[in-house]
């Protein structure tokens, strides 16, 4: 289990797009903005060269043999743990040759925080076209965070959390197309997510008894259904079971008037019940400080909201104050938490 002043790790993802350049910006922020110690794990050679077409010139790229190292090279430059590309990656340029190196580099994180060596995971944008041309088996890359837990035999139930600031959401069912939405709103997920997301406000962000609002899934949430029947004969049981067991939820609320700032204020988080009913509040609030966050890991992972933005990568354009704001968040959670917890229980409340 890591020490709560282990460093930070981020993980490069895919090389051609903008994760180096948010990454080298966001270290030159490190002091003003007193971010917390990181360091990569990727490939110096391609931070070096973008550092060069950002004209970096005075930021350092050290390789360093260990998180250990982090620390002291921090002061220095942006310690990097060098797992080298096979064939340099052409910035803005897609290429499966690379999709195997990007896993790697995920592999490894995830080892250093199970072994406790690291207090987090941040993860740059990866491309799941290329993964996938490259023969990955994965829905994406929260998935196969879980799946790397469960195959160090770690308990994980993988939950987005998107947030901007104070405001936080989960969407129910996220990349599926949304005539499957209503299959796969049901009482038994619902409840479970619910669970994950009450313990887990708890451990990371320090909430005694979180406020839950669960949203519709129907406009004016279904109306008692007069327009739809999700609404009434499932969302509504699921809370119910949840106020029993001692959660703070409540709804189903109609989305429509969610949103706005002071219905804000009257929870800590929405459970949602589909993935554009959970981003785009998120996004309309803090576009550019949007967070990625994934619950019910048995350890701290962040990534920006934001793609890979090849049309941006090695411009000096691309604003890091997603990155940054998910390295500020992964941060505070491990400050709350110890980056593992091997007794891990994804039924805890």
């Amino acid at each position: 289990m890591a020490d709560k002043s282990a460093p930070l790790v981020i993980t490069m993802g895919e090389p051609a797009g903008i994760g180096a350049d948010v990454t080298l910006s966001s270290f030159r922020q490190s002091a003003a903005r007193s971010l917390p110690v990181f360091g990569v794990v990727g490939c110096a050679r391609t931070l070096q060269r973008r550092a060069q077409l950002m004209q970096f010139s005075d930021t350092e790229i050290i390789s360093v043999d260990s998180t250990s190292q982090f620390g002291d090279a921090f002061r220095y430059g942006l310690p990097v743990l060098d797992v080298p590309l096979e064939h340099e990656a052409e910035t803005g340029v897609l290429s499966p040759s690379s999709a195997n190196r990007v896993l790697d580099w995920i592999d490894l994180a995830v080892k250093l925080a199970i072994d406790g060596e690291i207090a987090g995971i941040v993860t740059a944008p990866i491309h799941k076209e290329t993964l996938y041309q490259a023969g990955f088996k994965h829905q994406g890359h929260t998935d196969y965070l879980a799946h790397l837990a469960v195959r160090a035999g770690l308990a994980a139930e993988p939950v987005m959390m998107l947030s901007a600031g104070n405001f936080r959401t989960v969407p129910l069912s996220v990349h599926i197309p949304l005539a499957q939405v209503p299959g796969a709103v049901t009482h038994a997920g619902i409840v479970s997510q619910a669970r994950i997301i009450d313990r887990d406000i708890r451990r990371y962000f320090g909430l005694s008894r979180p406020r839950i609002a669960v949203v519709g899934l129907n406009p004016h949430a279904g109306e008692n259904g007069t327009i739809g029947l999700e609404d009434r004969d499932i969302i509504a049981p699921a809370i119910e079971e949840l106020a029993r067991s001692g959660i703070d939820a409540f709804g189903p609320m109609s989305a429509d008037t969610l949103f706005h700032e002071q219905a804000r204020a009257t929870y800590d988080i929405a459970l949602c019940m589909y993935h554009d009913q959970a981003l785009i509040p998120v996004k309309a609030v803090g576009f550019h400080e949007g967070v990625n966050t994934t619950l019910g890991l048995p350890f701290v992972r962040t990534s920006p909201d934001h793609g890979t933005a090849l049309e941006l990568a090695g411009t000096g354009n691309a604003n890091p104050s997603s990155f940054i704001a998910a390295l500020q968040q992964a941060s505070q959670m491990s400050q709350s938490n110890h980056a593992v917890d091997k007794s891990f229980s994804s039924g805890a409340t």
